[in-house]
């Protein structure tokens, strides 16, 4: 239950006094203004956030943000942001991370907290690249991509966030972009309103070392056509005059046209309960035949390891009684050397 609050927050009680040391124009300035947009209306008293963050561009979030923030070491920021939930049940804890913070040297913790199902928000500024070190190729990188790293292309094929997030058991997996602003807020705030560890990947475009990548997602030209906004309950349909729509085929999905062949009856409605059709939707990421999809992809109701780990704690107590620390320090074998 929300706690109430004296005084109304605004988003000023989230500015900090910190000088903003993006580049001009970077994506993460869409993404930080937001998040002080949406944390005002959740109902949360300002001392009840924590944010905690790696290394990287995004991870210098905390200092940005007027509110509780621990900005910890590459990749670790999943375990700190645990053992601060654990600690602390009440907190409304946030991750910022990024593709290479979260998906290399982070991708254990990452998949880790996801299986755990611990109470907190994971939002990851995906760039595909590796902007705070200048510009080397990083794990969502496309196939191919020329970097000062990988100067004929890159050989690796990328990893895909929210299809590692559902194949690690993530309880909410959603994706946002940096430029649809308003669309990101809603998604931002469904994800806290989610009992569990929710995952946001969010779009950014980083403008110095790989500007344009998310071009055809933005541009007035092709947006419509080149991705899909997903709405739980409604037909997933697409295109200027939301004239193409997705169907499945076998167990792949595929494109139709709604007009004389199909009709919207046709389209396949999104259901963020089915497990299936997330994994589905996740795979239409690196897909050139499929759009790109952005809201949330799954979720469902779980019990979190906060839970479980009270619960725990009580049926210990209840059977065991309460603790002796110099007993358990003395265990039940001890002798005296003399």
């Amino acid at each position: 239950m929300a706690e109430v609050i004296e005084n109304i927050l605004t988003r000023k009680d989230f500015v900090s006094d910190q000088e903003v040391r993006w580049c001009p124009g970077c994506g993460d300035y869409a993404i930080l203004s937001q998040v002080q947009k949406v944390f005002p209306t959740l109902g949360i008293p300002k001392h009840k956030f924590l944010i905690v963050s790696g290394i990287g561009c995004s991870s210098r979030f905390p200092y940005y943000m007027d509110c509780y923030g621990f900005h910890s070491i590459h990749g670790r920021a999943p375990a700190i942001a645990t053992g601060a939930k654990l600690s602390n049940p009440d907190l409304s804890v946030w991750v910022i991370t990024g593709d290479g913070d979260a998906m290399s040297i982070g991708g254990n913790h990452f998949i880790h907290v996801l299986r755990r199902n611990i109470d907190m928000n994971i939002l990851l500024f995906n760039n595909r690249i590796y902007g705070l070190t200048k510009g080397q190729y990083s794990p969502t990188s496309e196939i191919g991509k020329k970097t000062v790293s990988t100067p004929m292309g890159s050989l690796d094929y990328p990893f895909n966030p929210p299809a590692l997030a559902l194949g690690s058991g993530g309880t909410f997996v959603a994706r946002a972009l940096d430029k649809e602003v308003k669309f990101m807020g809603s998604v931002i705030a469904e994800s806290h309103n989610h009992k569990g560890t929710s995952f946001v990947e969010i779009y950014q475009n980083c403008n110095i070392f790989n500007d344009g990548a998310f071009a055809n997602l933005t541009n007035r030209e092709t947006k419509f056509s080149a991705k899909i906004i997903l709405e739980d309950g409604k037909p997933m349909l697409f295109g200027d005059e939301n004239n193409f729509g997705l169907k499945l085929d076998g167990s792949s999905l595929k494109v139709i046209e709604i007009g004389d062949k199909y009709s919207i009856d046709d389209a396949l409605v999104h259901n963020v309960s089915d497990k299936n059709l997330g994994i589905l939707i996740s795979e239409m990421t690196y897909n050139e035949n499929l759009p790109v999809p952005f809201g949330v992809f799954y979720k469902e109701d779980k019990l979190t390891y906060d839970d479980l780990m009270v619960k725990q704690i009580d049926d210990a107590l209840i059977s065991k009684g309460e603790p002796d620390l110099q007993s358990l320090v003395d265990g039940f074998e001890t002798w005296e050397v003399k």
